[in-house]
């Protein structure tokens, strides 16, 4: 995880909690894997479905995990982390899920999250807010090439 902060300890939990959220995933625990997030936590899927709370983020995921995504893995190819003050840290990260029989993401499934963690009282950091998006740069899709073909294509004349 990249870094940018001078809150070490906090920044050891925070990673810990991404590692936690992960290994929930793994092992297709829905409420253990909401329980990561706050009460009222906002979580948006990758086609925009906007989740509202711990017990909504349980319950979408929880079908998930017991018949479209079971025994599927979470793999995380880097993240960033930067504190907005010392209760809330900024986290981005690129990753997939990995099907019961993939060992590898396929480019197609490849998505970027940017996600907040807040300091909560007892509980520690928490997730507030989670944004998922696939991971589609403009200049790899069929028109982005074309775009740029014709671009740096000399015109007659």
């Amino acid at each position: 995880m990249q870094k940018k902060t001078s809150y070490p300890n906090d920044e050891a939990a925070i990673q810990g909690l991404i590692q936690e959220l992960g290994e929930a995933w793994d092992r297709g625990d829905a409420d253990a894997y909401a329980s990561l997030f706050t009460e009222d936590a906002d979580y948006v899927v990758f086609d925009g479905t906007h989740l509202k709370g711990r017990q909504e983020i349980a319950e979408a995921h929880r079908p998930l995990f017991e018949r479209f995504m079971k025994g599927s893995r979470l793999v995380t190819e880097s993240s960033s982390l930067r504190f907005l003050s010392p209760d809330v840290a900024l986290i981005h990260s690129r990753g997939a899920i990995l099907r019961a029989h993939q060992n590898h993401p396929s480019s197609r499934r490849l998505s970027v999250q940017t996600m907040v963690a807040v300091r909560e009282g007892e509980e520690g950091w928490r997730l507030a807010a989670f944004q998922n998006t696939r991971y589609r740069p403009f200049a790899r899709t069929l028109l982005g090439r074309l775009l740029a073909l014709a671009r740096f294509t000399p015109r007659p004349g």
